[in-house]
This record gives C-alpha cells, structure tokens and sequence, in this order.
C-alpha cells in the first residue's frame, strides 16, 4: 500500500506542478476559445490542462517501474506498456482539438485507434464471467470489439461530463477510488497477479485528478479540453478492461463448499461487469440521454447542446459549485454502493461509512437553499453575507437618497443601519458577464 501511495503522490505533485506552467503556455499559444453559447463560464479560459495530466501519467510510471513490489507489473505484464501507447495517441488528438477544434468524427476514429494499439499490445478482453453460464472464453475479434467499445464509450461519457468546474476530474477520481478498493482486494485478497495492473491504472489516476483540481475547481483557472478528459477516460476504461477480461474467476476457487456458500463468494467475480458500468454510470446516463434529445430533435449525436445533467441543475436553480457535489455524491453513492457487494465483513465498514456520508451530503444540498446567520457575538468573525441586517429606514419623500452603490455619501436613515445597508447594497452589485474580474480575475490576469 505505501508503493501505491508513494505512486499516487509523485503524479498527484507532478500534475500539479506542470499545471501553472502549461496554463501560461496555453494563454500564449491561443488554446483559449471564445465563450460558446453552450459554456457556463463567464471568461475565456485556457485549456490544455491534459499536458500536466500526461506527464503526470508518465512520471508514475516511471516511479512505479523502479519499486520494489510495483516494478514485477511491469516484467510479468505488457499492460502499462500498452496503456501509455493508447494515451500518448489520444492525448496528442486531444491537444490538437484543443488548439484547432477536430471535427468529431475525427476524435471518434482515433479513439478507436487508441483502443486498437491497446489491444494490440495484451491489454483486452480475454474472457467474460457470465452468472449461471460461468466464464465464457471470447474470440480475438469478440475481444477485440468489446474492448474498443468498451474504450469509445467511456471515453465520450467523461468527455460528456466535463461542462463544470472540477466535474469530470472529480467524478473521475471517486470512480478511481473505488475500482481502487475492489483491484486491491482482488490482488491481495485472492494473491491474483494479473490485478495488479488495473490497481496500478486506479492509482494513477487518482493521482491525475487529484493534482489538476486545484487549478480547476471554481472558478477554474485552466480546463483539461479534450486532451485531459479523453486521457482519465482512456486510462478508467483501461484499468476496467484488465480486471474484467484479464482475471480468470476460477484460478480464485471460490466453487468449494456448499452452492450457498459458493453462490456467496462468487459475487466479486460478477462484480466487473458491473462495476465499470457503475462507475461511469452518471455520465453514462448523461451521454444516452444525449444522444436519445439530440437524434429526437434531428441533430448529429455528436451537436453540442446545454441539455446536459449538469445544465438542468443550474437551470432550476443550483449554484455551480453547488451542481458539482450533487454530482459527485451521486457518483459516489451509484460506485461504492456496487463496490459494497464484492468487499469482505472487515472492510464492510469502510465502504458503508462513505455510501452514508454520500447519502446524508446528498439529502443536505437537495434540501431547499437556506442562508445560515451567524449569532450576534460572532458576527465579527464571519463573512458580511452571514450576518443579520439591521432596520434601515427608507429616506423620506424629498429626502437625499443614497449617493452611491459602495455606501459612501450622504444617507437618510439610522446612522450606522443606513450605512451597513448601503455597503450590503455595494456588496451585492452585479457584474456584467465577461467582465474583467467576474470571477476573480481574467484568464490572463492575476487572480
């Protein structure tokens, strides 16, 4: 577990180190768009944040190649090797797409490439284990399908998913998180080596998307583009490709005992072709719905809209940041409530502690909005938005109003009340979209 650990934090700190730097490289090589009609950001914003993701890749490979218990991935298997093949392609389609906008049938094929170098290399579907049939062994063409269909749609269903601040590379993570939890115990529950890759690919990208969120939660200040969705896309679908068609069930001799007993502890075999889906399953859903509205209206299935899932929350009302933990806790409750049927009693805890908080977050942010106010003795110590108002008269007929929307000048009213109103009033001014400042700063301004 330290091996892992050590893993994740060297692609964690070098994803997020490379962030600034690829930010100011994509501000001066021009990867910033015009807002669309679609975006939900108020400021041109550079994309390209896929370059610190890659490299970040990259550098945990390396390090997980020269530890000690890590590096026998590398020797008894081709699967990382194979891996960065397929990324290294489609992060290069992402960066191209990010500067010069690639028609998307374009994107599509290379997705199937990326996949079909992948499969090339060992990393594929080998065999399905199927409840009441057992494991049924696929040919190389059966194989080979599945997998880039496997790849293709998760792919789009991330790259779907990223329209919020922080929304892909969050959800991404907690779906990392949990595959995590279900290959580890895998590997050294049952002493299986052939899932030490797709723990390895879940590390990874935890790691990924933990580095690059502070850059981008909101207000973001960089966006992955297509370089960085498609890339944490390829390597989640990657890592459910190893474990699901590279671990054979029976080397796990789980069909001893009773049929209960056996029917009991064949659940984790079964759990693979559930927990992919799982995982992916909000954006998933998100990408069905949008290709059923778009078909329906006679569009192209690939024509950008704002009807996506994330869209509808800020339409009814939801805040942005608020949107994003729906969201997440979502992802969270769908993945660790599948996870739940393939851990142990010892580990039970664990996974039922985070389906709970994901519940009670859930409940908390669905519940109609509220301004909480802060007691009078600790006003001081709290924002402005949190304090109590004070009675202001309105100025009387003839009387001069307030002079101006920062609460200085002239006020009618009870002295002090009258100019907290006032400065309430400035606090609340609105600012015009696109503005310099909107949301902090401009793309290429300090912040």
């Amino acid at each position: 577990m330290r091996e892992y650990l050590l893993t994740l934090c060297i692609t964690a700190a070098v994803t997020y180190l490379l962030t600034g730097p690829v930010r100011k490289f994509a501000i001066v090589a021009g990867a910033m768009p015009e807002i669309r009609a679609r975006d939900v950001h108020r400021e041109p914003t550079p994309r390209l944040g896929g370059i610190a993701m890659f490299f970040g890749l990259c550098a945990g490979l390396l390090v997980a190649d020269h530890l000690t218990n890590l590096s026998v991935v590398f020797e008894n298997s081709n699967e990382p090797r194979a891996l960065l093949s397929g990324a290294a392609l489609i992060w290069l389609i992402g960066v191209l797409d990010d500067k010069f906008e690639i028609d998307a049938l374009i994107k599509l094929g290379a997705q199937m490439i990326a996949a079909g170098v992948m499969v090339m290399q060992g990393l594929t579907i080998l065999w399905l284990p199927i409840p009441g049939v057992g494991s049924v062994s696929l040919t190389q063409w059966q194989g080979t399908l599945l997998t880039v269909a496997l790849v293709v749609i998760t792919i789009n269903a991330v790259n779907f998913a990223d329209g919020l601040d922080g929304l892909a590379a969050g959800m991404v993570c907690i779906a990392a998180t949990a595959f995590f939890m279900y290959g580890y115990r895998i590997w050294y529950g049952y002493g299986l080596e052939s899932a030490a890759p797709a723990t390895l690919f879940s590390a990874l990208l935890m790691g990924m998307c933990l580095g690059f969120l502070p850059h981008n939660m909101h207000p973001a200040r960089i966006f992955m583009g297509d370089s960085g969705s498609m890339l944490i896309g390829l390597v989640l679908a990657a890592g459910a490709i190893s474990i699901t068609g590279q671990v054979d069930p029976d080397a796990m001799n789980l069909f001893a005992g009773s049929e209960k007993e056996a029917v009991h502890q064949t659940v984790p075999v079964y759990i693979p072709l559930l927990l992919p889906l799982t995982i992916i399953a909000v954006p998933a859903a998100d990408l069905v719905l949008a290709i059923v509205r778009r078909t329906w209206r006679g569009q192209s299935p690939f024509a950008a809209d704002r009807g996506h899932l994330h869209h509808r929350l800020l339409e009814i009302g939801h805040s942005h940041s608020r949107a994003v933990l729906i969201m997440y806790f979502w992802s969270a409750l769908i993945a660790f409530g599948a996870l739940a049927y393939s851990v142990n009693s010892g580990a039970m805890w664990i996974v039922l502690g985070i389906m709970a908080l994901s519940a009670v977050g859930l409940v908390l942010l669905l519940l109609p909005r509220f301004t909480p106010r802060a007691p009078r003795w600790a006003e001081h110590l709290v924002p402005p938005r949190y304090r109590r108002r004070k009675a202001v008269d309105l100025p009387a007929e003839g009387a001069a109003p307030f002079a101006d929307a920062t609460g200085e000048g002239p006020h009618e009213g009870t002295g002090d009340g009258a100019g907290e109103a006032a400065q309430d009033a400035g606090d609340r001014t609105p600012v015009t979209v696109g503005v310099s400042g909107a949301n902090g700063a401009t793309a290429v301004g300090r912040r």
